[in-house]
C-alpha cells in the first residue's frame, strides 16, 4: 500500500510528465489501433466517400474527447467556469490558458491517427476512387459506358478481387495515383502540425510574456488550491469519523456497564489534537454550510489582511480578532503543471 501511495504522490507532483506520458501512450495506441483495424471498403459509389471520411475523422474525434476525459484538469476548468463570482473575479485569460493546454495534449493522438491514415493511403483511395481522371490515366477512347456505370466500375478499384475495369483504367495505375496524393497530403499535414506546435510552444510566450506568465501562474494556483481543499476535506472527514466512532463506543461502553473491559482513555493532548484537526467544524449542518459557502463565495485573493467568512459573505477579521482564536494550519507544497 505504501508503494502505491508513493507512486500516486509522485504522479501528483509530476503532473506534466504524467500527462505527457499519457498523451504518448494514446498516440502509440492510436497507431496500433489503425494497424490492427480491418479496413474493408464497401466498393460502392454511394458509400465509398462516407466510409473513407468516417474512418479518417471519426476515430480522431473520439481520441480527442478521450484526451479531455483522461485529463484531471477538465473538472477544474469546468468548476472555475461555472462557479459563482462571489468575492473572486473570473479571469477569461486563465480559462483560455487551461483549455488550450488541455487541447494541445488531446490533439496528439488524433494527429497521429490522421497522419498514419493518410500515409497508408487505403482510406483516401476508398473515398476518392470514383474521382480518378480516366481521360489522363485510362483509355480515353473506351466508349459504351454511361456515367453511372463508369462510377460503379471505378468504385471497385480498392477491391482487387472484384475489379473488372482493366480496359477502362489499369488498377495499379489508379492505386499509385491515389496513394501518391494521399501520402502528399499526409506529409503536408505532419508539416503543418509540426509548425503549429512550434509556433504555439515557442513563439507565443515571446509576444505576450506578461499575460502568459499571469495566466500560467493563476492556472497553477487554481489547480493547487483545489488539491489542498480536497486534502483538507479528506483529513477533516477522517478525523470527524474517528471522533464520532470513538464517542459511539464510549457511549455504548457506559450503557452496557462494562467496567471490567475499559479501554484506555485518550490523553488530553490527544483529545486536543483531534479537536484541532476538526477546525471547529463539529456537526453536519455546519460542514454543509461551509461547503456551500466555499462553492458560492470563495475567499478573495488578498493576503495582506486575514478575512473571516460568515453567513453573509466575507468580512475583515479585525472586527472579530478579540473573540476568535484561529487554529494552527499545515502548509503542503504541490508542484502542478497544467
Amino acid at each position: 500500500m505504501d508503494k502505491f501511495r508513493m507512486i500516486f504522490q509522485f504522479l501528483q507532483s509530476n503532473q506534466e510528465s504524467f500527462m505527457n506520458g499519457i498523451c504518448g501512450i494514446m498516440a502509440l495506441a492510436s497507431a496500433q489501433m489503425y494497424s490492427a483495424f480491418d479496413f474493408n471498403c464497401p466498393c460502392l459509389p454511394s458509400y465509398n466517400l462516407a466510409y473513407g471520411m468516417g474512418i479518417l475523422f471519426v476515430p480522431p474525434l473520439v481520441l480527442f474527447l478521450l484526451g479531455f476525459v483522461m485529463n484531471n484538469n477538465v473538472s477544474v476548468l469546468a468548476e472555475e467556469w461555472k462557479r459563482p463570482t462571489g468575492m473572486r473575479q473570473k479571469d477569461p485569460a486563465v480559462l483560455r490558458y487551461m483549455f488550450c493546454s488541455m487541447a494541445q495534449r488531446a490533439m496528439i493522438a488524433p494527429a497521429v491517427w490522421i497522419s498514419v491514415t493518410l500515409l497508408d493511403g487505403k482510406c483516401f483511395m476508398c473515398a476518392f476512387s470514383t474521382s480518378v481522371p480516366v481521360e489522363k490515366l485510362g483509355n480515353g477512347s473506351y466508349t459504351g459506358l454511361s456515367e453511372k456505370e463508369m462510377r460503379r466500375i471505378l468504385a471497385r478499384i480498392p477491391c482487387k478481387e472484384i475489379y473488372n475495369g482493366q480496359e477502362l483504367v489499369a488498377r495499379e495505375v489508379a492505386v499509385r495515383y491515389l496513394r501518391c496524393i494521399s501520402q502528399a497530403l499526409g506529409w503536408t499535414f505532419v508539416l503543418l502540425m509540426t509548425m503549429l506546435a512550434f509556433l504555439v510552444r515557442a513563439l507565443r510566450p515571446c509576444f505576450t510574456q506578461a499575460a502568459f506568465l499571469k495566466s500560467k501562474y493563476w492556472s497553477h494556483y487554481i489547480d493547487i488550491e483545489r488539491k489542498l481543499f480536497d486534502e483538507t476535506c479528506t483529513e477533516h472527514a477522517k478525523t470527524f469519523a474517528k471522533v464520532c466512532i470513538q464517542q459511539f463506543f464510549e457511549a455504548m461502553n457506559k450503557d452496557m456497564d462494562l467496567g471490567h473491559t475499559h479501554s484506555p482513555e485518550a490523553t488530553p493532548s490527544e483529545v486536543g489534537e483531534e479537536k484541532e484537526k476538526l477546525l471547529g467544524i463539529t456537526d453536519q449542518g455546519t460542514m454543509n454550510k461551509l461547503l456551500k459557502s466555499w462553492h458560492k463565495c470563495k475567499p478573495p485573493l488578498c493576503l495582506h489582511q486575514e478575512v473571516l467568512q460568515n453567513g453573509n459573505g466575507w468580512v475583515e477579521e479585525n472586527q472579530h480578532r478579540n473573540h476568535i482564536s484561529l487554529p494552527k494550519r499545515e502548509i503542503v507544497t504541490y508542484y502542478s503543471k497544467v
